[in-house]
């Protein structure tokens, strides 16, 4: 499936910026399932100062903001040839070894919530793959979506004691659980596709858990399916803070408002 994808990213300050920088991760991977037709990424107000790949082999791009300006519109747009894999993205091939995505982070440590959560489901330990479907249809129904419940702050146990979220917080619960069972698990950003509708005001986040023999598998908690050739991914890690779309810091000014513009389409 050939998708277009189109991204615009507007920031206002309340006052004229003296120094700042912004870190990027919006270009989609290559491999697994989709590869890059063509993408760019324009700034106005701004600059490229730096590219590199990360440990979670995401493509990071630093840009600093002109100094006095007070808004700045990051824009990215491309297109991204994908294939259903049914979820399934294989062996691992980060520069992270896979015993370091048991670990668990401010965002998906499970305490109680997590516990009592996994308490209440039947876990067949003898198909994992199985365990895994169970255990994101149970996340579903037990932590309602609903935007606006949640900050991008919150973590796992945050989400699961307010009884409502949005997909990071399906994600982290998710990786949560799976790290206190001993399964290596990551969080996903990046695009989908959704049935009759092209605008969007936000990208879409997900989880890929580590099956022996199989490799990574992705979990879309939020939509109870695993990702198909609707989806395409953009960044990994540990949790949100690792993928985040856009992540910065900046001096004599601060974020007065942000809105986002998203058009993902075939």
């Amino acid at each position: 499936m050939l998708l277009s994808i189109h991204h615009l990213t507007e920031y206002q300050f309340d006052q004229p910026v003296h120094y700042a920088l912004q870190r990027l991760k919006l270009r989609p991977k290559d491999g697994a399932g989709q590869q890059i037709v063509d993408w760019t990424l324009t700034v106005d107000g701004g600059k490229v100062e730096a590219e590199h790949d990360d440990p979670h082999n995401n493509h990071v791009t630093l840009i600093s903001i002109e100094e006095g300006r007070t808004a700045i519109t990051i824009s990215c747009q491309g297109q991204v040839e994908t294939t259903d894999n049914h979820g399934i993205l294989g062996r691992h091939r980060s520069h992270v070894p896979l015993w370091a995505y048991c670990r668990p982070t401010r965002l998906t440590t499970a305490g109680r919530g997590v516990q009592k959560l996994l308490s209440g489901m039947e876990r067949d330990q003898n198909d994992r793959l199985a365990l895994l479907h169970q255990l994101s249809a149970h996340i579903l129904a037990s932590v309602t979506y609903q935007g606006g419940a949640t900050g991008v702050d919150s973590s796992a146990e945050n989400a699961i004691a307010a009884g409502a979220g949005v997909c990071q917080d399906h994600a982290h619960i998710f990786i949560a659980a799976c790290r206190s069972m001993g399964i290596p698990a990551r969080y996903v950003s990046g695009y989908l596709m959704m049935d009759g509708q092209v605008e969007q005001s936000a990208s879409h986040a997900w989880a890929e858990a580590h099956v022996d023999a199989i490799g990574w598998v992705g979990f879309d908690i939020s939509n109870g399916i695993s990702p198909d050739g609707r989806y395409v991914r953009v960044a990994t890690g540990f949790d949100y803070r690792d993928a985040a779309p856009i992540s910065g810091m900046s001096f004599g000014a601060r974020d007065k408002s942000m809105v986002v513009s998203l058009r993902v389409e075939q």
